[in-house]
């Protein structure tokens, strides 16, 4: 039965009625004399003076071993003549530009820099291709693009050479040794910033000028550009702090490519804001490294994905026991819901329980999340974070649209249903980048539609189904790919899981599950039959899987995400869509 789409219009338990965001603006210092909110001010230039300056903001692991420290004092100075070369280059308030870098000190210099000058920036994955590249920078209108040399010879040169192409780019900013080699529209830009002073005063900056654009992909037609404003930041400090419990000098480290709006909220923006020191790790996925860093940069809080869970479970828990995690006081996931039996691994491997957080590109901030001390069942997302009003919507038998709120009746706790969000939290995105119509669709009644399938248990904690377009329908039931996946990877042979719904004329659909095997485990015949087997005894004959193939990989977005869509085109024989976001590199 197809959620219904009518709105609730009373509260879940624990919903507040006052404006619980005006304690985290309180935390914030404004522009002087009252000009304004800049995500740049209240990440970099406050910090800049007094007993902060000195602090480390970012502590860079470049591949070859080597660490470069950057203090609140210098990442201020630098953004302060990145401001000023792009004012010189002619980059005014609401110009966009865009860094294709990956996770190095440059991206952090040149983001707030950019911010404060209103400019509005939009970061994108350097596993990106040309072609996903090109779209972004014309469907951005791109003017300003800052890159590395490398960047630029494999993705940029091949879209430069025809003389009308991206006609808007008017620059293109190098970041690194400067060599001999010409190339179109490309300057360097540290000699370009060595010519200008290491202040700049920020101009009025009302809460809702715009930040950031991110794009994120539909599963047809071109990339959405959801454009974010300065006022997130007090979305971005009050769920660093509250579900994150990040503090002041804490050591932290966010996996996320700033590719992906978590880099962007909890890697650019967020663990500066508290005053942090931000590792940056500019290497791939390794298992043993990434233990390391947790171990010698005495990470306390890390934020990471569940493709790098599942990555460091296949590496087995006597390598994570090699190390000392003692300063490891909080880890956190997000991209898609942690399987339960991540989360166990993460008991035994760890000593600690990984915190799921949900949220997404249109959200800008975790919107719901465990917090407070308060146990999570393994495999619930947990609670709206205070100021977010959340809701179920669901049909009853007639299909008429009816809600699930306030008190949770037991004949309603656990039926599926669309999330959706009370708009006019902070970090909200504001716009899709010349898309009203499409904007406007995502709102009904003053409510965000967030096309995810939920379900709420009688205590008010939330638990993910599925995207609504993976929900699987068979025989009249609503089955979540994402329950079947979890069990699935309860089998000891079984690592990752991808769920589909494979059309049946009789039932509707049948589920087929694609399955990764553990390392040194072999795929056969007997252990598929064990395994259909082990589904059919737990989960029963309706929402068992029918098939199961195995897979070396999953399809999987660069935040974590199982493409379950593309795993559907794929076994169909469909077009698969936009596929810009589809991992390419190990990292998650």
């Amino acid at each position: 039965m197809t959620p219904g789409r009518t709105i609730p219009s009373q509260p879940v338990p624990g919903s507040r009625a006052v404006d619980p965001w005006r304690s985290t603006r309180d935390l914030l210092d404004g522009l002087p004399d009252g000009a304004g909110l800049n995500i740049a001010h209240e990440a970099v230039d406050r910090h800049a003076t007094g007993a902060a300056a000195d602090r480390t903001a970012l502590r860079c692991l470049a591949t070859d071993g080597s660490v470069t420290e950057v203090t609140y004092a210098a990442l201020a100075h630098r953004s302060s003549q990145v401001a000023h070369a792009l004012e010189d280059l002619g980059l005014t308030a609401g110009d966009r530009l865009f860094l294709l870098l990956g996770r190095t000190p440059a991206q952090y210099a040149v983001a707030h820099g950019a911010l404060k000058t209103r400019a509005v920036v939009c970061t994108l994955f350097a596993a990106f291709g040309p072609e996903p590249i090109r779209a972004r920078l014309e469907l951005g209108g791109a003017r300003v693009l800052v890159t590395t040399p490398t960047l630029y010879d494999r993705k940029i040169a091949s879209l430069l050479e025809a003389d009308d192409a991206l006609p808007q780019l008017e620059h293109v900013l190098l970041v690194g040794q400067p060599d001999d080699r010409q190339r179109p529209r490309a300057q360097w830009l540290d000699p370009l910033l060595d010519r200008f002073p290491q202040q700049y005063r920020i101009g009025p900056t009302d809460p809702d000028t715009p930040a950031f654009l991110h794009f994120t992909s539909g599963t047809t037609g071109r990339p959405k550009g959801a454009l974010h404003v300065h006022e997130a930041v007090v979305g971005h400090l009050a769920t660093a702090r509250l579900v994150l419990e990040l503090r002041e000098g804490d050591v932290y480290w966010c996996t996320a490519d700033p590719g992906w709006v978590t880099g962007t909220s909890y890697g650019l923006v967020a663990p500066l804001v508290v005053g942090a020191t931000a590792v940056v790790d500019e290497a791939e996925f390794d298992s043993a490294r990434w233990y390391r860093i947790l171990a010698e940069q005495k990470v306390a809080v890390w934020y990471t994905a569940p493709t790098a869970v599942r990555r460091l479970m296949r590496a087995g828990v006597a390598l994570a026991q090699k190390f000392d995690l003692s300063s490891l006081r909080l880890v956190a996931s997000v991209g898609e819901p942690l399987n339960p039996e991540a989360i166990r691994w993460g008991e035994s491997a760890l000593h600690r329980t990984i915190r799921d957080t949900w949220w997404q590109t249109e959200t800008g901030c975790i919107m719901i999340a465990g917090y407070g001390g308060e146990p999570v069942p393994a495999g619930a997302l947990g609670r709206p974070v205070p100021g977010i009003t959340a809701a179920v919507m669901v049909s009853d038998e007639e299909g008429r649209a009816v809600r699930t709120d306030g008190h949770v009746r037991e004949e309603d706790a656990g039926r599926p249903g669309e999330l959706a969000l009370r708009r006019g939290w902070p970090s909200m995105f504001r716009a899709y980048l010349d898309q009203p119509e499409r904007y406007d669709a995502a709102f009904v009644d003053g409510w965000y539609l967030t096309g995810d399938v939920v379900r709420r248990d009688q205590h008010g904690r939330f638990w993910f189904v599925g995207r609504a377009d993976d929900v699987i329908k068979s025989s009249g039931h609503l089955i979540s790919p994402f329950e079947v996946e979890s069990l699935l990877m309860e089998h000891p042979a079984v690592v990752e899981a991808g769920v589909i719904g494979r059309p049946d004329p009789l039932i509707g659909e049948v589920v087929k599950a694609f399955v990764v095997t553990q390392t040194g485990v072999e795929p056969t015949e007997t252990l598929r039959l064990d395994l259909l087997g082990f589904a059919r005894r737990r989960l029963g004959a309706a929402v068992a899987p029918k098939d199961i193939e195995f897979v070396e990989d999953l399809p999987k977005t660069r935040s974590g995400k199982i493409m379950r869509r593309l795993l559907r085109a794929r076994d169909l024989g469909l077009v698969e869509g936009d596929t810009s976001t589809l991992e390419t590199a190990v990292s998650p």
